[in-house]
């Protein structure tokens, strides 16, 4: 089984990839979330897969927090593996999830990653890719993923194909604090009732059920503790009206449409 988790869309593209190639089943880490579901039975000769995007050179929350409830009847050392998309490196990602996985019981055998577009757009910073950019880079991370299928597949254990950091502690453990106490947060998020067409996309594509935008109102943050801070909201709002900390009105846009 393939756990994944994906805001814009870059890491669900890997992690159908993978299911296609394996054959393995997808669950997503949200909807598991919000349903409270965390209890799984593992076939005897089935792969565990855990899929998901860098934020702040770590795991996702969410990921963490649903790694540290999983329980899994039937694991006696299957092959485990994690594969995570990220916009420039990995940092500690993969430490914090190894310890995670064994807490839960569960060993993490091989890490992979790949270069996909950018999808951050913070105040000061606009790191989302051209439409140019971002096609090279999904280019660049389908033959990647390719090189790194026989791996997976085949069930490789101690391998480790990732993106790694120069300076991955500073990363991870000072900048990464940093965006977890400062960043990852929907209270941020504004709408232009003027710009805005209720069209409830953003609603739509929340991954955590997070956005209400009923009776034909503006959409509004449900608070309800689940925001990553993906930008999915963001990214396909048709008419630039969801702003993030007053500074990333009319910068770029950006999900996974292939």
């Amino acid at each position: 089984m393939i756990f994944f988790f994906s805001g814009t869309g870059n890491t669900r593209f890997i992690a159908t990839q993978l299911a296609q190639a394996t054959g393995d089943r997808l669950i997503g880490i949200a909807s598991a979330v919000l349903n409270n579901q965390y209890d799984y039975v593992l076939e005897p000769d089935e792969r565990i897969g855990f899929c998901f995007p860098i934020h702040g050179w770590r795991p996702p929350f969410i990921v963490r927090d649903f790694v540290k409830r999983l329980r899994l009847e039937g694991y006696h050392g299957q092959f485990c593996y994690a594969f995570a998309t990220c916009g420039d490196d990995v940092g500690l990602t993969f430490d914090y999830l190894r310890d995670d996985l064994l807490a839960a019981g569960i060993t993490l055998d091989s890490v992979f990653s790949t270069i996909m577009p950018e999808t951050y757009n913070f105040p000061f910073i606009d790191q989302v890719d051209t439409p140019e950019s971002a096609r090279a880079k999904i280019d660049a991370a389908r033959e990647r993923l390719a090189r790194l299928m026989p791996d997976i597949v085949g069930r490789h254990r101690g391998v480790k194909q990732i993106n790694a950091s120069r300076w991955p502690r500073t990363n991870s453990r000072l900048l990464g604090s940093f965006f977890v106490k400062h960043w990852v947060t929907d209270t941020k998020f504004t709408v232009d009732a003027d710009a805005c067409t209720r069209c409830g996309k953003c609603r739509a594509v929340c991954p955590v059920g997070n956005i209400d935008c009923s009776d034909g109102n503006p959409p509004r943050w449900l608070h309800n503790g689940l925001c990553t801070t993906c930008f999915a909201c963001y990214h396909h709002c048709p008419t630039h009206a969801i702003d993030f900390a007053g500074r990333t009105r009319g910068k770029r846009q950006y999900y996974f449409k292939d």
